[in-house]
């Protein structure tokens, strides 16, 4: 079948897997995930975090990716020396991080890193702002620009709490894809990421803008975040994918269970079991999540002409049997252990469940100097 398509992840911070779980969105982001980040984040990290990220993607039958992370320069070389296929946006933000000082620098480095990947055959560079509440008017306006000019995608976290939603009306008076639509954000090139507090209003920016949305549903629900009205938007026409989310709120990024988990949150929020069948789980991690990326000319479905990337899964066992539906059989008793081949543009990756342009071994041991280095918050005693 075509390789899956996890269309929003953070690979390195594959690296922070369970180092601050069971909290609301901000109180995890700003008192713990990002002053560990602050403390740890260097190219080093990045290089460690993407490579175990880009393992546990392809052993899971993940071909491509997007990602959006700081030192994107090093995500890219992790791909190129993997063999896989990715987007990657670099990070915009107001403030400075280890990477950049102010949002012009990070577009000034971002624009540097689209210029060394611009022929590249199975890399394209992307804008990353990374929220309206972490990202200004005036450098949004820039982005839009650029990015239209470019033809360059951007993928933004948008509408992901109600909070935030109601702090952006207090401060601006304009819910957050209101501002993107007045700044010129807003366009076919956005990638609007998490969507889980959405009115018909925004739902109808969103069909009138050409704009797509990624859902990631386990870290939502990981959050508490909400549940994105998945089918409410196909309905309209409105190009959805899937993403994982980074492994520090999924805690993997095996897209066979956001598939799942995607069906069945899904079948809940629409008050309908026949909505989002196993079939259209499996468009919309394949085709549809190149369409939302911008290559499906090239990848999502095997077809004469389009690139060879390819995953092989196991279905004769067991536990598996008997098959009366293999599209059912895939997105509801798929296991990530059952992915046995992958490849990327012709090229095999995986081969018998063995990763061929990665080593697992030193991986490990790799992420396990990492977890001697970063001590995880405090943790209460076991209450039983």
């Amino acid at each position: 079948m075509p390789g899956l398509i996890n269309c929003h992840t953070h690979a390195a911070m594959s690296l922070l897997r369970g180092y601050a779980d069971d909290l609301p969105l901000m109180r995890w982001l700003k008192d713990h995930i990002w002053p560990v980040e602050k403390r740890w984040v260097d190219a080093e990290f990045v290089h460690d975090g993407s490579q175990l990220a880009l393992a546990e993607m392809l052993k899971t039958g993940t071909t491509c990716f997007s990602d959006m992370y700081f030192f994107p320069e090093t995500t890219a070389a992790a791909v190129h020396q993997a063999g896989m296929r990715a987007q990657i946006t670099f990070p915009v933000m107001d403030f400075p991080t280890s990477w950049a000082s102010e949002a012009d620098d990070y577009i000034h480095k971002g624009l540097m890193l689209r210029d060394d990947y611009r022929s590249h055959p199975r890399i394209r560079i992307g804008f990353g702002p990374h929220s309206g509440y972490t990202v200004s008017d005036a450098p949004l306006k820039r982005i839009a620009m650029l990015a239209e000019e470019l033809q360059s995608p951007v993928q933004i976290h948008l509408h992901e709490t109600a909070s935030e939603v109601m702090q952006a009306v207090d401060a601006t008076g304009m819910r957050p894809i209101e501002r993107l639509l007045d700044l010129g954000v807003l366009t076919p090139l956005t990638q609007c990421v998490h969507m889980t507090q959405l009115s018909d209003r925004d739902m109808d920016l969103l069909q009138q803008s050409g704009a797509s949305v990624i859902h990631c549903p386990e870290s939502n629900l990981k959050l508490a975040s909400g549940i994105c009205p998945v089918q409410r938007l196909l309905d309209r026409g409105i190009c959805v994918a899937l993403g994982t989310d980074g492994a520090a709120s999924n805690n993997d990024v095996d897209m066979f269970g956001e598939i799942a988990t995607a069906a069945l949150i899904g079948k809940v929020a629409a008050r309908d079991a026949t909505a989002l069948s196993a079939w259209q789980m499996l468009h919309m991690a394949t085709l549809g999540g190149a369409k939302v990326l911008g290559m499906d000319a090239q990848i999502g479905s095997l077809e004469p002409g389009k690139a060879a990337d390819m995953i092989a899964v196991h279905v004769n066992e067991m536990d598996t049997a008997p098959l009366y539906d293999l599209a059912a059989q895939l997105v509801y008793s798929n296991r990530r252990n059952r992915v046995t081949h992958a490849w990327v543009d012709g090229k095999i990756l995986l081969q018998d469940g063995q990763l061929t342009t990665l080593n697992t071994a030193d991986l490990r041991s790799r992420a396990l100097r990492w977890q001697d280095r970063i001590k995880p918050p405090v943790q209460p005693e076991f209450p039983f």
